[in-house]
């Protein structure tokens, strides 16, 4: 709940000051705790992870370097995120990296069980007076959004050169796909002067170009930086449990699993079983052990989504209400 919400329930029904810290406090806690319940819930009963397994490979191929590398490429995911918002956060006013850290991780600590990290929008609206609220929700939807846009063009590419190889789908359905993607954004766009509720895709492109130019770019930059770590990081762990694939055949189908996966309505929380799950499909189609393809996914959900919320509730149970301007 924003804080200046909590502030106006309390003011209206005549809470005492410190009922209402006592309020503030709960609502972190359930945002924690909650966190928390949903991470050990799916470590704990996920039955396809054999970790038996797991401890025999990391035994035969641990290595220092290599768990320093991969966490590296964890920091640099999440670090490029910070560096995005940092970017885009500086249309409202300048934030240091610190500011833009503890505001990014925050915040996917409070998406972390709401449908498609929607919480996101909320938690970094909390460190801005709420008179910015609905900026920081658009700014927010624009560093989401380029993301989404490169996983689309990145899979697209790897679903045609996993398609060229394997011949999962034919040729002519390729090509109706083609068809229906095309006339639906010719029918979106011939529709763009259309208003839903105020709203229109008209208004929304001309917001989108009231945003410098250089801050797109560094934006689009970042975004790209970004996909390429994350993507690697899925490539190097598939070597690291012995599975040996020519290159471009893995990132290819590295590119079409998240494609497919974050086309799909899930949760933060889910991300993993989502992922997993087209994983194994077209991974099973490479010759792929299903359960390095499941442990390999709850290993990224684990390094990239876990461990920064971890670092995010810190910054969650210490953040303090502000006086709304």
């Amino acid at each position: 709940m924003p804080h200046f919400q909590i502030d106006y329930f309390c003011s209206m029904i005549s809470i005492p000051h410190k009922a209402k810290q006592f309020l503030v406090l709960l609502v972190k806690l359930l945002i924690v705790g909650g966190a928390f319940y949903f991470i050990y819930n799916q470590l704990a009963h996920n039955d396809k992870l054999d970790w038996q397994k797991f401890i025999t490979l990391f035994r035969k191929n641990q290595s220092v370097s290599g768990i320093l590398f991969i966490l590296i490429l964890s920091v640099l995911n999440r670090y490029f995120e910070i560096l995005k918002w940092q970017n885009l956060a500086g249309v409202i006013h300048k934030i240091s990296t610190g500011e833009a850290t503890k505001q990014v991780l925050a915040a996917l600590t409070a998406g972390i069980f709401t449908p498609n990290g929607v919480g996101e929008y909320a938690g970094k609206a909390l460190f801005y007076p709420k008179a910015e609220a609905k900026k920081v929700v658009f700014l927010n939807l624009i560093c989401n959004g380029i993301q989404m846009i490169l996983t689309v063009i990145f899979g697209i590419f790897g679903l045609l050169y996993f398609n060229a190889e394997y011949n999962v789908i034919t040729p002519r359905t390729v090509a109706i796909l083609f068809a229906v993607f095309f006339l639906f954004f010719g029918i979106l766009f011939s529709l763009k002067k259309i208003k839903i509720k105020g709203y229109s895709i008209e208004k929304l492109l001309h917001k989108i170009n009231e945003i410098p130019k250089p801050v797109h770019q560094k934006n689009i930059v970042l975004g790209i930086f970004r996909y390429l770590v994350f993507s690697h990081q899925y490539y190097f762990l598939f070597l690291a449990f012995d599975v040996e694939l020519p290159y471009f055949t893995l990132i290819a189908t590295i590119a079409v699993v998240y494609f497919l996966a974050s086309s799909l309505p899930t949760f933060q929380f889910l991300d993993f079983a989502v992922k997993g799950s087209v994983a194994v499909y077209f991974f099973g189609i490479l010759g792929v052990n299903e359960w390095i393809v499941v442990f390999i996914s709850t290993l990224m959900w684990f390094l990239n989504v876990v461990l920064p919320v971890v670092l995010g509730s810190y910054y969650v149970l210490n953040f303090k209400t502000k006086t709304v301007e």
